[in-house]
């Protein structure tokens, strides 16, 4: 079978699909989270379908996976003010509630959460069509980022357990909760990057209202039962529908304290623009990124074709941290593109469930013919698709295309693909990607590929001013969860990381007091009896003597 078959036939006959991988039958979700209740929506469904297209009949077409809510601007708003009264303008159970026994609930939340993992892993590859071992690492990060936030917390209590004195005053600096988080996250990290911004705001103290990214909803279905068993009444709301129609009203009555968004710069503006009071809104966005490569003539090929090929097609290139443009010397560049195009040719492609695949359907609407266009618009300017049938579409399916050399007249060269895409422009001197860097809306990430350490730092300093992330022979990436992730110009807006995150969903409060003799028992007694929940416990850090 050559590669054009292979390609026409890369989905499956329903009878072929194993066992163990198979969707159930469709699931009409109708329960929404509001004030610890799943309420069941009687109204307007929208079906799901799967990236995933299945032959039945000798006729092809994409999988049913269910249908989800709906919902109005009324459940909109009652979600919203069950948050409000939960967090109760900083009075609430949640927010004034004890670090320890805050950390309790989520740490019963992720026991909760394990016990759902093959649910939420079949959601993961048949929703967005992420491969089975993509799909498994997603879940497992996240369980670790949750388990890594709580140690973070305990170490953040413990770092400002002890009270300061200066200049005669004496106090105690913690951190308290911002009031009330919308959090919405994308499909392409459905479960990671929703719970990496919700869950250390609820940490926080916070409470929160969340909507499922609409391609990414029934995976999270499984989950709705432990948010509502784990977290008092209104401090988590889940609710679902057309974000046009339901977030907008709750951004425009000004109770939303904090935006914790990851998607689109035009999304991400329209919705703090609709905030009546937008000095007083925290925003913590992911956004857009067209991260590029630079491969200087002092590169390891071996290495640089590994990370590109890596950098822009893992998960079909729908990461923001993709490799989206790559600049290569002329010097290595005819010898660059051709490895490249040989490992790009063996990246084994098909349904998200076999075994060892890399390359599969996409999820959103249009997409494969989208890109199609590109291609085409971008071999009308002089480029060249320079391997195999790529940009072939077939249904949800879109076979990688590798441009070259692609001019700057086209949309591939300055906007962000978000698909299997690799535009790769030659250069003869860096200061063409490098302007091409300043020039950019974006700022998130770049990746340098040399092995002239001279070479290498005289781009270095420049570099960490125009993105947040300098990449030595590697690809672009968020991890490890430890290091902080985010971007400049339209890129991000606040920092994530799991100690980060922490800092980003919360505000430095202190108590504090002249150092006098009455009010030093005053607070050594409201320690020690534990009458406060903000001021830390009696130990031998924090004895005011």
């Amino acid at each position: 079978m050559d590669l054009m078959e292979r390609i026409e036939s890369v989905f499956p006959r329903e009878t072929e699909i194993p066992a163990a991988y198979a969707w159930p039958s469709p699931m009409d979700q109708r329960e929404y989270l509001i004030q610890g209740k799943l309420h069941l929506w009687e109204g307007l469904q929208r079906e799901i379908y799967s990236p995933v297209c299945v032959e039945r009949n000798g006729e092809l077409s994409q999988h049913l996976l269910g249908s989800m809510p709906m919902l109005t601007e009324k459940e909109a708003l009652l979600a919203l003010d069950a948050a409000c009264q939960a967090y109760d303008r900083g009075n609430g159970a949640w927010p004034t509630m004890s670090v320890e026994d805050r950390i309790r609930h989520v740490e019963t939340f992720i026991e909760a959460v394990k016990e759902k993992r093959n649910d939420v892993v079949l959601g993961l590859v048949w929703e967005i069509g992420k491969t089975l071992t993509d799909s498994e690492k997603e879940f497992d990060r996240t369980v670790d980022y949750l388990l890594k936030t709580v140690d973070a917390l305990k170490d953040l209590e413990r770092a400002s357990s002890g009270f300061a004195a200066e200049g005669g005053v004496v106090g105690q600096i913690r951190r308290a909760p911002l009031g009330v988080t919308l959090c919405m996250g994308p499909f392409n990290y459905p479960l990671n990057e929703t719970f990496t911004t919700l869950i250390p705001s609820l940490i926080m103290g916070n409470c929160a209202v969340f909507k499922p990214a609409k391609m990414g909803a029934l995976l999270l279905r499984p989950l709705l039962e432990a948010f509502r068993d784990c977290f008092p009444p209104g401090v988590v709301n889940a609710i679902y529908g057309d974000g046009g129609r339901i977030i907008g009203p709750i951004m425009e009555t000004g109770r939303v304290d904090c935006l914790a968004f990851i998607g689109s710069t035009r999304v991400a503006d329209l919705l703090k623009k609709q905030h009546p009071q937008p000095h007083r809104l925290r925003s913590v966005l992911g956004l857009g990124a067209k991260n590029a490569g630079i491969v200087l003539p002092s590169a390891d090929l071996d290495v640089a074709v590994r990370e590109c090929v890596l950098g822009s097609l893992s998960f079909n290139g729908q990461r923001c941290t993709a490799l989206k443009i790559l600049f290569v010397h002329r010097d290595v560049a005819d010898e660059f593109v051709s490895r490249f195009v040989s490992q790009v040719e063996d990246l084994p492609f098909g349904m998200p469930w076999e075994d060892r695949v890399q390359i599969t359907p996409l999820p959103e609407t249009g997409k494969p013919r989208e890109l199609a266009e590109w291609v085409e618009e971008a071999e009308d300017a002089g480029a060249k698709v320079v391997n195999a049938c790529g940009g072939i579409r077939h249904y949800t399916y879109l076979h990688p295309a590798v441009l070259y050399p692609v001019p700057p007249c086209t949309r591939i060269y300055h906007n962000e693909q978000f698909g299997p895409v690799v535009p790769i422009s030659s250069f003869s001197d860096i200061e063409e990607p490098i302007r091409y860097i300043l020039d950019s809306p974006y700022g998130q990430q770049v990746s340098l590929f040399g092995t002239d350490s001279k070479e290498l730092s005289r781009w270095i300093d420049p570099l960490v001013n125009q993105v947040c992330r300098v990449n030595i022979n590697s690809q672009c990436q968020r991890g490890p969860d430890s290091f902080p992730f985010t971007g400049r110009k339209d890129s991000a807006e606040g920092t994530l990381s799991v100690s980060d995150a922490l800092r980003v969903f919360s505000i430095e409060a202190l108590v504090a007091a002249k150092e006098t003799g009455q009010n030093k028992k005053i607070l050594g007694e409201i320690v020690k009896e534990g009458f406060s929940n903000f001021l830390s416990k009696d130990s031998p850090s924090t004895s005011i003597q």
